[in-house]
């Protein structure tokens, strides 16, 4: 099996070695990933400037392209450049914190595994929530029950997106797998007012993030100690809201038009 393996928290990410030696023993991985981190990246690409692209060697564990764009060009440039042959999956992560609710949008790494979903390529996101200050991930761990997870849901359908978040594991072992929807709902969000070394005024966004869903959803489960599966789709059409657009008579006969 044919493995493209990027992220957004950049090439020397330690979730990105730990999902890597995981994944090499399910196939031939090729990573292709920021130079630097990239989180919040969302599906932006680069058009303006050549992608500089370099060969790079990580701590002698593997090599793998480092590319100074990007989580969404990483993927276009691996899959039109740098991979020779057909990708059977696409795994993003592991991202160090959640990608949960109305993060989903903000993410890059979600939107790697969108980009390939558009290319026609099976794709799964894996991230892991964020720890207490002063408490390091487990990354390792958390590429195990990675692992173990995407096994049970292979073969994953061209056009996929599944989206995989483990809950802190500083907490114990997780308490199940939900799947589940993503949550609509979003932050308690606030920007706080600062001075910086200039003098200048700055704005450091803040808050933390409210849990209301009525039903089990991505955040409310993960907070619970779920590891949590969402299937997304590269599809933002509204069916339901388009069908009933098409029955409205968008343009008014006047009476005076010529039938031919």
């Amino acid at each position: 099996m044919q493995i493209l393996l990027t992220n957004d928290d950049g090439i020397f990410a330690p979730g990105l070695a730990a999902i890597y030696k995981e994944l090499v023993k399910m196939g031939d991985v090729t990573v292709v990933a920021p130079d630097v981190s990239r989180s919040g990246a969302s599906h932006s690409i680069t058009y303006s400037r050549p992608l500089v692209c370099n060969k790079v060697d990580i701590d002698g564990r593997f090599t793998g392209f480092s590319v100074q764009g990007s989580p969404a060009d990483c993927v276009k440039l691996a899959v039109m450049q740098l991979h020779e042959g057909p990708i059977d999956l696409l795994v993003a992560g592991i991202n160090n914190g959640a990608n949960v609710g109305i993060n989903v949008y903000y993410s890059g790494t979600v939107a790697a595994a969108m980009e390939g979903a558009l290319l026609e390529i099976p794709a799964v996101a894996m991230s892991l929530a964020v720890e207490a200050p002063g408490v390091s991930g487990d990354f390792e761990k958390a590429a195990a029950y990675c692992t173990k997870i995407l096994k049970k849901l292979m073969p994953v359908k061209s056009g996929d997106v599944i989206n995989i978040n483990i809950p802190q594991l500083s907490k114990g072992e997780p308490k199940g797998v939900r799947v589940v929807l993503q949550s609509s709902k979003g932050f308690d969000e606030y920007y706080i007012r600062q001075k910086n070394e200039q003098g200048q005024t700055v704005f450091q966004l803040a808050g933390e993030p409210h849990h209301t869903d009525e039903t089990p959803t991505d955040t409310t489960s993960l907070v619970q100690g779920f590891i949590t599966i969402t299937v997304l789709a590269p599809d933002m059409t509204n069916h339901e809201k388009t069908r009933r657009l098409e029955q409205i008579k968008w343009q008014e006969s006047s009476g005076n038009e010529s039938t031919g």
